[in-house]
């Protein structure tokens, strides 16, 4: 950084800088700003623009994870589950799973004996257990390709995972977090008994701000934000794996999602998703490079089509793909000789000596358990923070969540009597990604016209400024993909149209 000017914010020291806004990084600085503590969290991009927006969209137990007996996980999973159900209700919801068995895989004792533990680890309240299946005579069977089976059907939930990310972040800025978002962290150190930290915004100029602790939440990037920008040697060395998926028509009608195996012994998910498509994954393999250029291969797609079409009669093409993406999981590594035996669990890692300002660095972790995470991160740092509140996440509501009429149906429902023109549609869309805080994205519109500019699909002005304003959007990409999955329906002109739009309006947006 020599011979360039920076910018020295010391006019107030910060007690948590977090580099990563992705769910983990998000889930502490909420916490963190619940407890009573001054918080600012740098992203070099937009809020869950990796691992966080690339998953499954599942908050769940792992059912597959007590293969490799790992109870306690599981354990953990389930109970945030329910907890996760209380916090946001319009967001993370209820959902079956069909598992057909197939007797050269797993026998089905196993598989009942895996269920009962799945019904029993997590203290279940709000879900059903789980049910035998005659796949012959039940309806779910319909799809399958082969009903003369048995099977099961048990209880998760899915999630829009990348919304999930804007809610905690949206929970932590209303408790006095601040959220930078395009801000990467490019050197930190320690200095007068603190954590210097230089940040630059896109192309401006550095800015330095300071902290008492430093937490590298930077998921895939965590050891090289602890090589490069912090000049450190990693104590615990992650794996990199990428999971992809596919996008296509529906293949099945019916609510119900499937957990199939496939012969290579390893499961794949069919997932009814936003109500026209099946969301198809997820594949497995080691990844090198930066997780930033991700890209599901030829080969995975060649897999997944197959896992699907052995099991469905509806055959799915290749060019029936709408949609495809892939993103790279940090995995906390052990001596496990394979990926499948690679904890999803995480780790917590404190560098320093006692005297010197701390660095806390997360590896591992799954979305389910973020929120237990950031409390087991910030009970790590109380020696540091003795002034810092107890707990207090289990029970908090997210943004838009309701105790009490927080179903979706309900939400849409009021949405509809209180806007007699808004269509059905749009009112059961907002309802699922804003809960109770729909009416905040409609505003005072009195009518379907008022909403502004149509952009294509069910995305009008109003929604996108609305995701401006009050949700950090600033690209098309932004808006589509991860706060609206309107990228589904809007063509190559349109997308275009809606870049347009945003950079004229971002800027004001920002400066104001």
């Amino acid at each position: 950084m020599d011979g360039v000017a920076i910018e020295n914010d010391r006019s107030g020291i910060f007690d948590l800088c977090v580099i990563g806004g992705g769910i983990n990084g998000v889930g502490i600085a909420e916490d963190a700003a619940g407890r009573g503590l001054k918080v600012v969290l740098c992203e070099q991009s937009d809020l869950g623009s990796a691992t966080s927006s690339s998953s499954s969209k599942l908050i769940h137990g792992g059912l597959r994870y007590l293969e490799h007996y790992e109870f306690g996980l599981v354990r953990e999973a389930l109970s945030e589950r329910e907890t996760l159900m209380h916090r946001a209700p319009h967001l993370v919801r209820p959902l079956t799973f069909v598992l057909p068995h197939d007797p050269a895989q797993r026998p089905e004792w196993m598989i009942r004996i895996g269920l009962w533990l799945y019904d029993h680890l997590g203290h279940r309240r709000k879900l059903p257990a789980s049910r035998h299946l005659d796949l012959r005579v039940a309806p779910e069977g319909e799809p399958l390709r082969n009903r003369d089976r048995g099977g099961f059907a048990y209880p998760d939930c899915r999630v829009d995972d990348a919304r999930l990310v804007i809610l905690v972040a949206r929970s932590a800025a209303g408790r006095g977090a601040e959220i930078r978002t395009r801000t990467k962290v490019v050197w930190a150190g320690r200095a007068d008994g603190h954590w210097c930290v230089q940040t630059r915004v896109d192309s401006g100029a550095p800015q330095e701000l300071w902290a008492r602790i430093l937490v590298n939440a930077a998921g895939p990037w965590v050891e090289s934000v602890l090589e490069k920008e912090l000049a450190l040697t990693p104590k615990r060395r992650i794996g990199l794996v990428k999971g992809s998926h596919i996008v296509v028509p529906r293949v099945h009608t019916g609510a119900q999602a499937y957990l199939l195996q496939n012969t290579d012994g390893r499961i794949v998910f069919v997932i009814p998703y936003e109500e026209q498509f099946s969301l198809i994954g997820t594949t497995e393999k080691p990844y090198v490079g930066n997780p930033a250029e991700a890209t599901i291969d030829e080969d995975e797609i060649d897999y997944l089509l197959d896992v699907a079409n052995r099991n469905f009669t509806h055959e799915t093409q290749r060019q029936d793909v709408v949609w495809r993406y892939a993103g790279v999981r940090p995995l906390d590594e052990d001596e496990a000789s394979s990926l499948s035996e690679v904890s999803r669990g995480y780790s917590l890692m404190i560098d320093g000596k006692p005297e010197e300002p701390p660095l806390l660095s997360v590896y591992g972790g799954k979305l389910t358990t973020f929120r237990r995470l950031a409390e087991n991160a910030l009970e790590k740092l109380r020696p540091w923070l003795p002034q810092m509140a107890k707990p207090w996440t289990a029970a908090a509501l997210l943004p838009g969540g309701l105790a009490e009429r927080g179903e979706p149906e309900e939400i849409a429902a009021d949405l509809t009597r209180r806007y007699q023109w808004l269509p059905a549609a749009l009112a059961a869309r907002y309802s699922r990604a804003y809960g109770a805080l729909a009416g905040d994205v409609i505003g005072d519109a009195a009518s379907f016209e008022a909403m502004g500019r149509h952009f294509g699909g069910s995305l009008y002005e109003r929604e996108v400024a609305y995701l401006v304003l009050r949700e950090w959007a600033r690209s098309a990409e932004d808006v589509i993909w991860r706060r609206t999955k309107q990228g589904l329906w809007l063509t190559p002109e349109e997308v275009r149209n809606l870049e347009a739009w945003l950079a004229v309006q971002v800027p004001t947006a920002t400066a104001a």
